[in-house]
């Protein structure tokens, strides 16, 4: 089985009044058709991870491979393309545009890829029936619980039907029952041609993953899989 995505010796630092140094020459490989968790103490670096492979951010030094495919930090637009079509992301406080419903933050994520707005509406009616908020479409995030919020974060992050779904803390900020009710909605999302990780607190979760990966100090300590 060929490795879908690999960071090799991945550091990253950040430079305050001091340099912090948040990655430590992290090299892991990920796997399509499984679901990775990611668990570790505030501050080991989860997030910052998270953000280097949505290509949001850029290591200090390392590479991230794409099915053999080097990401050049160089060719922002490129990226910026790559992560529309590709990657998925789901955020703890979910980040809904709060001017707009429910059925506008998924559309308009489609239309970054889609330039059909006929067809975005159209596939995002769909999403929202498949995680069963159809009544809920013209409401705006302000007027949305926190689970219903986070099932249109996660629609939102699905609609491009990406081949990556990164989730940071998605779970975080919601009851426990709330909170299983949104990550089994995640789970759903699982395909032998998808590639899914998620940062946690939550062992609980965390242990519903094929594999476990313990953070430490901003390395890679540990892994059950």
């Amino acid at each position: 089985m060929n490795n879908y995505l690999e960071l090799k010796k991945i550091s990253k630092s950040f430079k305050t009044e001091k340099i912090v140094k948040v990655l430590k020459n992290l090299s892991q490989k990920f796997y399509k058709g499984k679901t990775y968790s990611i668990m570790g103490p505030s501050g080991s670096g989860k997030s910052t991870l998270l953000n280097l492979i949505s290509l949001i951010d850029r290591p200090t030094s390392g590479s991230i491979n794409f099915n053999e495919y080097k990401v050049n930090y160089e060719e922002s637009e490129k990226n910026d393309v790559f992560r529309s079509k590709k990657i998925g992301i789901i955020y703890q406080q979910n980040n809904l545009l709060p001017d707009f419903t429910a059925l506008e933050n998924i559309y308009l994520a489609s239309l970054a890829v889609n330039n059909s707005k006929v067809s975005a509406i159209s596939n995002a009616q769909k999403l929202l029936e498949k995680i069963g908020l159809s009544d809920r479409a013209d409401h705006f995030p302000s007027q949305l619980s926190g689970g219903e919020a986070q099932r249109v974060a996660i629609a939102r992050a699905i609609v491009n039907d990406p081949e990556i779904i990164l989730a940071d803390e998605p779970t975080g900020s919601l009851d426990m029952k709330t909170a299983k009710d949104v990550f089994e909605l995640l789970n759903k999302q699982k395909r032998s041609d998808r590639l899914i990780i998620f940062a946690t607190h939550n062992r609980f979760f965390a242990n519903k993953a094929d594999c476990l990966l313990e953070m430490i100090d901003g390395s890679i300590k540990s892994s059950n899989g």
